[in-house]
């Protein structure tokens, strides 16, 4: 199959995102290509790589995780975040080997790389609708992180006199860190339970299910990974792979890192007592909790930016480019802060943190990090029937058609459940 081209009459959505080739181009196009955000700049490094996928994954998800290890128990728990973490490098691996499959092409968007497996048109309407969900799903989830860590730094810090200078700490620890070593500690908290915390058997599917949909969040990088790759300077002596997966690798470590400890320290201290965001949980030291509320919000300002600079780069290059507005910064002022506005919005009035993550998890995130690239390495590479690579690919997409069906009910009860008693902008 040929990578797709755009046409120059039609004026379908389709012909708007794809992409010429650079002989093709006008000088006009190029220019448009250099001021959209993410094929702006292709001067990145192996540590760009690195630091970008590790801001894209470690986020809210692993605050969630120690809630998640008490919705699915020991066992199990351990069971889904090994497997979860297998599964996601393999197609981490798959974006970034088939981000140049086609010698001259770069697939710079997640789009890009779904139109040339799936077709020009049907590809566009799989993948955008989906990424669209992720992305803005997690810059939802993002502006509640940032309030519930605000206001728990107004809780520990601005209601007590406390004058402790945090910039010592700062350069050396992180929040992930800290909210395993806070929970060591603290220690096992008196009468620990382990068991299922819901009082029915209902009940206790239901969180299961949403437990799943928040391990899938934890794991959210491969949303971005081809914008982030798009980054990198690439020659046919020198493809971007190379560095880009050196820095994954990497990332990859640091994400074990951040994810084991704080979600099996902090189920093994708290049990099934412990609150959907592990920082809420943990109060002593005061200095160091409100440390990592800090750290939270920072992160989480970075992080919402990675995601939302795809959602940036689709708005302008539909803008320019099929309505023909004039790139500038007050288009980018507009567009940008209109974004920001809307989901500050959703999160304030649904600022449920333990059901959007089940729900996006499993809704959004299941497809294009789980078995979507799975999908379009079947359908580009074409391996063997029944060979091991063809028999890897189709076991991901079954667990992640399983996880995409079962995590968002999960999810959706407990946004529900949460609802109940919630009053909006209490």
């Amino acid at each position: 199959m040929q990578p797709a081209t755009m046409g120059t009459q039609t004026p379908n959505i389709s012909n708007y995102y794809c992409s010429k080739s650079a002989d093709e181009r006008s000088a006009e196009e190029r220019a448009i290509d250099a001021w959209l955000p993410v094929t702006s700049n292709r001067n990145a490094k192996w540590w760009y790589s690195a630091f970008h996928n590790v801001t894209a994954m470690v986020g809210a998800g692993v605050l969630g995780l120690p809630y998640a290890m008490a919705q699915l128990g020991w066992g199990p728990g351990v069971a889904v975040l090994v497997i979860s973490w297998i599964i996601t490098f393999y197609t981490l691996w798959q974006m970034v080997e088939m981000h140049e499959m086609v010698p001259g092409k770069r697939f710079d968007r997640y789009h890009e790389l779904g139109q040339h497996a799936f077709g020009k048109k049907l590809g566009l309407w799989i993948i955008v609708p989906q990424q669209l969900i992720v992305e803005v799903g997690v810059d939802i989830v993002y502006m509640v992180t940032g309030g519930q860590s605000l206001q728990k730094f107004y809780d520990l810090v601005c209601k007590k006199d406390l004058g402790v200078s945090l910039a010592a700490a700062v350069m050396s620890l992180s929040y992930s860190t800290i909210a395993w070593g806070a929970s060591v500690k603290k220690g096992v908290v008196p009468d620990v339970e382990y068991g299922y915390k819901a009082k029915s058997t209902a009940g206790t599917i239901f969180n299961f299910f949403s437990a799943l949909g928040d391990v899938a969040f934890a794991y959210a990088g491969h949303n971005v990974v081809l914008e982030i790759q798009a980054t990198i300077p690439s020659t046919p002596e020198k493809p971007s792979k190379g560095p880009m997966w050196k820095g994954v690798i990497v990332a990859y470590i640091i994400v074990a890192f951040c994810y084991f400890p704080v979600a099996l320290i902090g189920y093994w201290m708290f049990g099934n007592q412990v609150k959907d965001n592990i920082l809420k949980t943990l109060e002593k030291p005061t200095w160091l909790i409100a440390m990592a509320n800090l750290f939270v919000v920072i992160h989480v300002i970075g992080s919402y930016q990675i995601y939302a600079m795809p959602v940036f780069d689709m708005i302008e290059t539909v803008l320019v480019r099929k309505l023909k507005f004039k790139p500038s910064w007050m288009l980018r002022f507009v567009t940008r802060n209109i974004y920001v506005a809307f989901t500050m919005f959703v999160g304030i009035t649904f600022p449920f943190f333990n059901g959007l993550l089940g729900f996006f998890g499993g809704f959004a995130f299941a497809p294009t990090t789980y078995f979507l690239p799975c999908i379009m390495w079947l359908a580009i590479c074409k391996p063997k029937k029944f060979s091991l690579s063809w028999i890897i690919n189709w076991i991901c997409i079954i667990l992640g058609v399983l996880l995409m069906v079962i995590a968002p009910i999960g999810g959706l009860r407990s946004i529900i459940m949460q609802a109940k008693g919630y009053k909006f902008y209490s």
